[in-house]
């Protein structure tokens, strides 16, 4: 029985091989011939008869014997790389080593030799194949459909897919059954339309190339700095106009030339050519102009980057910079010469905060509220080598608990409820290349004291809702107006952060230390808000030096502006200072008072031990206010219990359980300030306390 004319069957090493050559077959022969398909590797023994067989390969001739019966012709194919596929190998460099990977010797030499035919000339293809020794890592391959035999140091593989039947195999096919004469025709034009198919395709993906190029050139053109890119080889690849201008070089004879015979300058050219340091600037003179230059590598294989600046246009950058930091008011506002007053103790203050200033290292600065602690901060941010930088000022006393954290360190999007799109830099960030200062330091919670600690500590800083590690150049400067050690002691702030803060120190004297300023305040006040005209009596100065301004400047500037408000006749007057209730009273600790006491005992003769163990303790706010509670119960009603001064802090807005009353009596009692007795006589306050009570309310 003869052949039959129009079935064939193919034999495929591969799965993937068959389907691919089970495709190609049935596009262009399969209307007229039945085409059946098998893989030696994933189908079971079937044996063919009265057949004409195509393998895909002589390599699996040994195989296929199994499936080739009675009388049948076997035809092995003669394959060609896949041109369906081949835009993908031209999106590779040219020059560029690739490795192409396939199953055998055989196949992988077979594969190279079609790129030959074909013209694919544009790359350096390296034989890969089992069992052969790598001789380098090359970062690129492309295989026909092996992916798994493709060596693991690859980095980018190009799977142009198994290769296909060429037309001289398809033409001995119709040949051999008889239908050469009666189908060549459709055949060919078959082929053509696929070949006119994959020009099509391959000229979009070129117009799409160089729509592409015309693009990067256009923006490689259109920046104004000078751009030069050097691929590992030393050659030029791109070179765009500004540098044309500022070499005077022309662009066309510069590209694909070596950098050697573009860049004359031997300075120059070791500083672009250093491959020692991945990035790096300069600044060189080139035909009597100044230059900033940045260099940097793009990616392993040495391709580098250089980018030239003309200096003035830095300058006016910066300058510009400057002035939108003043537009948001992220600058300094204060300098040294801003701090009015000429007491030795300011002068000597001043002196030293200039020379810290001069240093890269944390300071704290330490005064009471109102005794220029943010001017000192700005002032030394201008003195130091970041002036330039932004200057961020934050104070903790008036943030919110729960926004501490965001405002300082920032945020990823969707950190939290409500946070922006995109997120949101942090201040130590925005301040970043310049100065942040912290003021009111005190009143931080612990679990922020812990994230600042590890800014001071490492320089970097994680945004709330991110995983990545931010370095920020911020210089920290402090400020408090409370005793950091004693908060340390009650276990309200870390000692760590405190020695991390406290590098550099700085203690601003109280106004009332220096009171031969209050005049040149005065009349800084008054020129600072445009009434120089303004006349003040001589007696209204004496009044106002009498007082100890326990508001400090602060709150002498506001007398002022009062004082300027209701003055008439361009006077101020005896009678245009406020009442008392318009100043700021004292918050003496028991240390001052008991010192008070402590001289006054001595100077009568009774024991100064006594008075000596008060000095040693703090007596808060709240002692002060159950004294007082005390005195007035015991003028009232005699004696006095746990339960009635309850009551009445309860009604003075300063509610203290029974227990915390005992708690606290206990206390002032070890003070010497009251003696608690059993009975009707209940709680009295002794000598001591007396006293107290009387220099408080002298005050």
């Amino acid at each position: 029985m003869g052949m039959k004319a129009r079935e064939l069957t193919l034999l495929a090493g591969s799965e993937e091989t068959r389907r691919t050559l089970d495709n190609q077959l049935n596009e262009i022969i399969g209307d007229f011939i039945r085409i059946r398909s098998y893989s030696v590797d994933a189908h079971k023994v079937t044996k063919v008869h009265n057949q004409l067989i195509i393998l895909s390969s002589h390599l699996i001739e040994e195989e296929a014997q199994a499936y080739i019966g009675d009388n049948c012709t076997v035809l092995v194919a003669r394959r060609i790389v896949n041109f369906l596929n081949i835009e993908k190998i031209y999106s590779v460099a040219k020059g560029e080593k690739v490795l192409y990977v396939n199953d055998f010797p055989e196949t992988v030499q077979e594969a190279i030799s079609s790129f030959e035919i074909l013209g694919i000339n544009h790359l350096q293809l390296i034989p890969y194949f089992p069992g052969k020794k790598d001789k380098e890592k090359i970062r690129i391959a492309i295989t026909p459909g092996e992916l798994d035999l493709v060596p693991p140091y690859v980095e980018e593989i190009i799977n142009i897919g198994p290769r296909l039947i060429d037309i001289t195999t398809i033409i001995t096919i119709l040949n051999r059954l008889g239908l050469l004469e009666e189908k060549q025709d459709q055949v060919s034009s078959k082929y053509i339309r696929t070949i006119t198919r994959l020009s099509k395709r391959l000229g979009d993906a070129n117009q799409e190339a160089n729509k592409n190029s015309d693009h990067l050139k256009k923006v490689v053109n259109g920046v104004n700095d000078g751009i030069l890119a050097i691929n590992q080889m030393g050659k030029i690849t791109v070179f765009n106009e500004i540098l044309e201008r500022f070499l005077r070089v022309p662009m066309k004879k510069a590209v694909d030339r070596h950098v050697r015979d573009v860049i004359s300058e031997p300075a120059l050219y070791d500083f672009i050519m250093n491959k020692r340091e991945e990035e790096a600037d300069g600044y060189f003179t080139i035909h009597s102009m100044s230059y900033m230059v940045h260099r940097f590598m793009i990616d392993p294989t040495g391709t580098i980057v250089v980018t030239f600046k003309d200096a003035s246009e830095t300058i006016e950058m910066e300058k510009q910079l400057k002035r939108e930091l003043v537009k948001r008011g992220f600058y300094g506002k204060y300098h040294f010469d801003d701090i009015v007053g000429s007491h030795p103790e300011l002068i000597r203050t001043k002196k030293i905060a200039r020379k810290l200033a001069k240093t890269e290292l944390t300071i704290l600065i330490q005064g009471e509220s109102g005794t220029g602690k943010e001017l000192f901060a700005s002032s030394i941010h201008n003195a130091s080598s970041r002036n330039n930088g932004p200057f961020l000022a934050v104070n903790f006393s008036a943030l919110p608990e729960d926004l501490v954290e965001s405002e300082l360190f920032g945020y990823e999007e969707g950190a939290f409820s409500g946070a922006k799109k995109g997120g949101r830099k942090g201040l130590f960030e925005q301040a970043n290349g310049g100065t942040i200062f912290l003021d009111e330091i005190g009143d931080i919670s612990l679990k922020v004291q812990a994230r600042l600690l590890r800014v001071l500590q490492e320089r970097e800083l994680l945004r709330i809702g991110g995983n990545k590690i931010i370095p920020v150049d911020v210089r920290v400067v402090a400020a408090t107006n409370k005793d950091l050690l004693a908060l340390m002691e009650e276990g309200k702030f870390r000692e760590d952060l405190y020695h991390r803060l406290k590098v550099l120190f700085i203690q601003l004297p109280e106004l009332r230390k220096r009171k031969e300023d209050i005049q040149p305040l005065i009349h800084h006040f008054i020129h600072q808000s445009g009434r120089q005209h303004i006349k003040l009596e001589r007696e209204v100065l004496d009044k106002l030096k009498q007082y100890n301004w326990y508001g400090n400047i602060r709150e002498l500037k506001n007398t002022i502006d009062y004082m300027l408000a209701v003055c008439e006749n361009n006077t101020i007057r005896v009678e245009d200072i406020p009442n008392e209730g318009f100043f700021q009273q004292s918050r003496r600790t028991v240390k001052e008072i008991a010192s008070d006491i402590y001289f006054s005992n001595r100077s009568v003769g009774n024991d100064p031990e006594h008075s000596t163990r008060i000095q040693q303790r703090e007596l808060t706010e709240e002692l002060l206010n159950l004294m007082e509670i005390l005195y007035d119960l015991h003028k009232k009603e005699g004696s006095v219990s746990r339960r009635k001064i309850s009551v009445e802090t309860k009604e003075r807005q300063a509610f203290l359980t029974e227990q915390q009353v005992r708690l606290r009596l206990d206390t002032l009692e070890k003070m010497g300030l009251i003696e608690k007795k059993r009975g009707r006589q209940g709680t009295k306050i002794t000598e001591a306390g007396m006293t107290m009570l009387k220099s408080k309310s002298s005050m």
